[in-house]
């Protein structure tokens, strides 16, 4: 068998998901010759360069995607490169079609969690076809199209660019006449009907499939969603006009737009390359004053310390009113906000901690009242009220308030100060970044977020809160800091935030038993969206101190790479009746490289009693004021590539089983090279590789379209699972 027919078959192959015969087609291709551009000899598969390239290139896509680990990446993208250059050389219509669908069909099989060769390629795609339309398409027609083999061409094109639609690389858009692509002209002949070509603004109504939202504003800032089908990262980079001036350029879902005056109308377009895809109307807050820092004594040098001068002009600010933090680097202990301000850090700003512990105040755990039939909570510590040194930022009892910007706050952290032997008691536990305590409808947009002592952002007792568009960066090895820990919030809105740190990225909490049983505070409607997660312990995590309970929970449209866990309960007997977990919502996510994607644990070995009989038996214990209890769990259109340790991890008390549990368009498929780990931290677990979905203890199981693929042993293990539900 020839090459060219080898490739054939490798391609008919890999699309009905077999990638054995893309490995040995790959194998011959590696033998092929070099030209000096880096370029396979695709003369050697077939006389037409782009003729081959149909063959060459989808496989070659398959094959890194689906056993090299995606390592060939790199090649292939300059090959297509180099070969888009050998095309504009060409100019023919017929090399021209074969290329588009030789691109469009290598997408097909390149993985979107490694952005930035998707991204390329989509571009890549739409910059052939713009040209396209320039050099063969005018009057209605393809100017080369009168002869059979052309017409063919233009066939093959119309079905690349059907392809591009179905693959949303086009946006969905309707592309049966070329010039309406690119050129903004109708392109329809005398007496044919006009399609509609989603020109009109997203919020009159436009049909592009592409919503752009307002999100928030201030009197000098706003935030906008494009809402294209992306998750966190847009599927094209576009541009944005602000009353018809070129802004910026932005390929994410969530954008924020800065340098915005008060108290003026402003008219957002969003646009891909020349096509508008929508746009937003908005009015920007009324704002009395602006308060910079240096004026009140700051300097921004990185030596002085700039801490009661920022202070002062935070208290000095009137309502309706901006602290500025111009460019520099102020060092600062703990900054105390107060209600109705909003605090800019601009961009090239640094608030950089200062580490002696002695520098910074301490708020004590408890405070007894007057009478003692009361008590005030300042500090916490795990979900205890123990006593702590203040944030960075700090906030109690605040209301309306937000802080945005471009620059950062930095805590600083390192193993020579925070992070050294985390484990001894001192008397008073580590800072956190951000810590609000009481406080109402607060909002932190735009700042980037660095080694933190401990817990990077922890609103605490607190209502109607916004995380928007934040980085949160520590060190993977860094102890304590995860990302950002609501404990005992209602109304959280958590939108586009990326977190890459040595923890969880978010953990959902509601306090130990104490907290739990003397507030009976839960945490409810906390809403997850666009957001990227990136090489902590979970990506979303549950507990473990959650005595209060946590309902009303959903995350949507996120990625998570690299993290050990997707969800992660951690729960264990002693948390109390009122930790309870109920309606707790994923869908819409892609997984890739998340050692066991879903984990409940009903026996996490946390705190000095953590591995006693008590906690770890899988024998049935009364149920009694201590015991917790999970209700119900909903997964839905889930995508994990790249599991190592398991699918699903789900282990439930025996006398209180997980109640009810629903997995609905969900795929599992695993590493080529899996670590070998415990997929929950509790005793009696062993380790694994590529193990199935496993549960355990569960009253009700729901399994629809929900497929495991290349694991190691059985794809489904069911102990103690009262009633399964199996569809399709």
């Amino acid at each position: 068998m020839g090459m060219k027919e080898e490739l054939k078959n490798a391609l008919e192959a890999v699309k009905t998901g077999n990638f054995d015969a893309a490995e040995s087609a790959v194998a011959g291709l590696k033998q092929l010759s070099r030209r000096e551009n880096g370029l396979f000899e695709l003369t050697e598969v077939d006389d037409n360069l782009f003729q081959a390239a149909r063959l060459v290139y989808p496989v070659y896509a398959a094959y890194e995607t689906e056993c090299n680990k995606k390592e060939g990446y790199p090649d292939l993208l300059a090959q297509l490169r180099t070969l888009r250059k050998e095309l504009k050389r060409e100019k023919s219509l017929t090399e021209t079609a074969a290329f588009l669908d030789a691109l469009i069909c290598t997408l097909d099989f390149v993985s979107p969690q490694l952005y930035e060769y998707y991204r390329e390629l989509e571009e890549l795609f739409r910059d052939t076809v713009r040209e396209t339309i320039q050099v063969f398409y005018h009057d209605g027609h393809f100017r080369e199209a009168d002869d059979g083999e052309n017409r063919e061409a233009e066939q093959l094109l119309k079905t690349a660019i059907a392809h591009a639609s179905e693959l949303q690389v086009l946006l969905g858009e309707k592309y049966e006449r070329f010039s309406d692509m690119c050129t903004g002209g109708n392109g329809v002949s005398e007496g044919e009907a006009v399609p509609d070509s989603g020109r009109v603004s997203a919020d009159e109504g436009g049909e592009s499939g592409t919503e752009i939202r307002l999100v928030c504003q201030t009197a000098r800032n706003a935030v906008i969603e494009i809402a294209d089908g992306g998750r966190y990262f847009a599927r094209t980079t576009y541009r944005v006009l602000v009353n018809g001036t070129e802004w910026s350029k932005t390929d994410r879902v969530i954008t924020s737009l800065y340098g915005l005056k008060p108290d003026s109308d402003y008219v957002v377009e969003i646009l891909d390359g020349e096509k508008k895809v929508g746009q937003v109307r908005l009015r920007t807050d009324y704002e009395f004053v602006t308060l910079d820092v240096r004026e009140f004594g700051a300097r921004g040098d990185g030596v002085q310390d700039d801490t009661h001068f920022i202070q002062a002009a935070i208290m000095a600010c009137p309502e309706n009113s901006r602290v500025l933090i111009p460019a520099g680097t102020y060092r600062i202990t703990s900054l105390f906000l107060k209600s109705h301000i909003r605090l800019e850090l601009a961009r090239g700003a640094e608030l950089k901690a200062f580490t002696e512990k002695e520098r910074f105040p301490v708020f004590p755990g408890i405070i007894q009242s007057y009478d003692e039939t009361d008590q005030y909570n300042p500090g916490s510590w795990e979900g205890n009220p123990l006593p702590m040194y203040t944030a960075v930022i700090c906030g109690v009892g605040v209301e309306d308030v937000v802080i945005y910007g471009e620059g950062t706050v930095n805590g600083n952290a390192s193993r020579e100060n925070w992070w050294k032997n985390v484990k001894a008691y001192k008397g008073v536990f580590r800072p956190r970044l951000f810590f609000i305590n009481g406080c109402k409808n607060v909002t932190l947009q735009g700042v980037n977020c660095c080694n933190s002592p401990a817990w990077t952002l922890h609103p605490y007792f607190s209502d109607d809160l916004r995380f928007i568009d934040l980085y949160i960066k520590n060190p993977s090895d860094s102890p304590n800091t995860d990302g950002l820990d609501p404990e005992s919030c209602r109304n959280v809105d958590i939108l586009g935030v990326r977190f890459s740190l040595g923890d969880d990225c978010i953990a959902v909490k509601s306090g130990k038993i104490y907290m739990g049983k003397t507030y009976k505070r839960p945490s409810e409607k906390i809403r997850i969206r666009q957001c990227l997660m990136e090489d902590g312990h979970g990506a979303v995590t549950l507990g473990s101190e959650m005595a209060g309970g946590i309902v009303d929970l959903a995350v949507e449209d996120c990625i998570f790479r690299h993290t050990d866990r997707g969800l992660r309960v951690k729960t264990r007997r002693g948390r109390g009746k009122d930790a309870v977990l109920d309606q707790i919502t994923f869908r819409n996510l892609d997984l890739d490289h998340v050692m066991t994607p879903l984990v409940v644990n009903s026996f996490y070995f946390c705190d000095p009693d953590g591995r006693t009989p008590y906690v770890q038996s899988r024998e049935a214990y009364p149920v009694d004021d201590r015991t917790p209890s999970v209700r119900k769990l909903v997964f839905e259109n889930m995508r994990c590539t790249n599991c190592h340790v398991a699918a699903a991890f789900f282990d439930g008390l025996p006398e209180q089983k997980i109640q009810e549990i629903v997995m609905k368009n969900i795929s599992f498929r695993y590493a080529e090279e899996p670590r070998y780990d415990v997929p929950a931290m509790s005793e009696g677990v062993p380790k694994s590789s590529r193990r199935g979905l496993f549960a355990r203890n569960v009253a009700k199981l729901s399994l629809e379209n929900v497929t495991v693929e290349g694991q190691d042993g059985e794809a489904y293990e069911f102990v103690g699972v009262d009633e399964l539900l199996r569809g399709n």
